[in-house]
């Protein structure tokens, strides 16, 4: 591909890139001197599960590599004993190197999922920081005024409402800015809630006499709730490990409003044809439910393959249109400590089973109707069974949880 098609290819889903010009120039003075880009993304290992709204980036990424750039994920291990402030209301909690460490193991494994192995550097930036002496820190501090960090808008909302900042959390946009002059990046990527962040980056390396990063923003993807970001904290997330059938399932709850969005920033549709299948959605011509199957496929093949994708289709369609139970269901053995004078009470049952987090959760799903036994509702929030009567029974929860109970 010429520069122009490069430049588009990776425009396809950012949210903004800045400078506006600044991708083409890069590509341009990568393909005149022969050295692949260095594509930079940062990350604090604090969220050890890779979900579809991560992957987001990860996929970019993927693409400066099928370009021939290099990319360079940093795991701040160092900068995680800070925690990131961005979008917080409140100083995050440190975390322990054992826990920085274990969760920095899971991302590497992950990342291989969607990353050209061969193409991805990890490095730790305690490589760098770790080894700063405080003269250099407070040299570094020169670069920076305290009225540019407290422009950011979380930490200008803590003080309108009295809220403490820490002087630590106000070295951490410095910290991650110094990554940059580190590795010497061409460009760095990340999400909008990290745009102060990844201008500081800019800024450091243009007063370090550095050629400045070209900051390109991947926009935060909407949940399953079709109201906040994804999140695995909020529980509206698809993970890009978990089976094909549980994605499946997932991404054909989402709103039709919402397709638009996964096939342009979860998928490699090409965009006439997506909005094709929309408009005939639209139009009546097709059932809109047959579009978010196509973009359920879509991306269970992408992590597990065609096939899967395929037979996961099958099985949402035997087990929602027809009404059949799933043909893989998992077990629940219920253990003697379980009983209460013999029986089991159906809420601590939802409880331990995993179906429910607590047993305030599981009144709420038999009040609503969605909780069900060898197909029959269940009405009473205090019923209780025997293990006799449970022993082999189908225990279901909404359209999608199943589960096959043992004594």
């Amino acid at each position: 591909m010429n520069i122009q098609e490069q430049a588009a290819l990776l425009r396809r889903g950012t949210a903004g890139i800045t400078p506006e010009r600044g991708l083409e120039e890069k590509l341009e003075k990568s393909r005149r001197t022969g050295r692949p880009l260095i594509v930079k993304l940062g990350l604090d290992p604090t969220a050890p599960d890779i979900h579809l709204g991560f992957a987001v980036v990860l996929r970019k990424l993927r693409q400066f590599q099928d370009l021939g750039h290099q990319v360079v994920i940093i795991i701040g291990d160092y900068t995680a004993l800070i925690g990131d402030p961005s979008g917080r209301s409140a100083t995050r909690p440190m975390l322990s190197q054992e826990e920085i460490a274990a969760n920095a193991r899971t991302y590497v494994d992950q990342l291989s999922v969607i990353l050209d192995r061969s193409r991805t550097t990890v490095r730790f930036n305690s490589e760098w920081l770790g080894k700063l002496s405080f003269a250099d820190v407070v040299h570094l501090t020169s670069h920076m005024t305290v009225a540019q960090v407290l422009e950011r808008e979380d930490f200008a909302n803590r003080l309108s409402q009295q809220l403490p900042i820490s002087l630590h959390e106000l070295l951490y946009p410095l910290a991650q800015a110094y990554d940059s002059v580190a590795i010497e990046a061409d460009i760095e990527m990340g999400g909008l809630d990290q745009t102060f962040n990844i201008m500081a980056g800019r800024e450091l390396q243009r007063e370090m006499g550095q050629d400045p990063q070209v900051a390109l923003f991947m926009p935060l993807l909407v949940g399953l709730d079709g109201v906040k970001k994804m999140s695995k904290s909020l529980g509206n997330y698809v993970g890009i490990t978990e089976p094909p059938d549980s994605m499946f399932g997932k991404l054909m709850s989402i709103s039709d409003e919402m397709m638009e969005t996964y096939f342009h920033l979860t998928t490699d549709v090409p965009v006439e044809e997506y909005q094709s299948l929309l408009e005939q959605a639209r139009n009546g011509q097709i059932n809109p439910k047959d579009v978010k199957r196509r973009l359920a496929r879509e991306v269970v093949t992408i992590y597990h393959g065609a096939e899967a994708a395929s037979a996961a289709d099958a099985e949402f369609e035997r087990v929602h249109a027809r009404h059949q139970i799933p043909s893989d269901l998992p077990e629940y053995q219920i253990t003697p400590d379980a009983l209460r004078n013999g029986s089991l009470w159906v809420c601590r049952l939802l409880v331990l089973s995993g179906l429910a987090k607590g047993t305030g959760e599981a009144r709420r799903l038999i009040e609503q109707g969605g909780v069900q036994l060898n197909g029959s509702r269940i009405s009473d929030p205090a019923a209780e069974f025997s293990p006799e009567e449970l022993n082999g029974a189908i225990l279901q929860v909404g359209s999608r949880h199943f589960l096959k109970i043992r004594s």
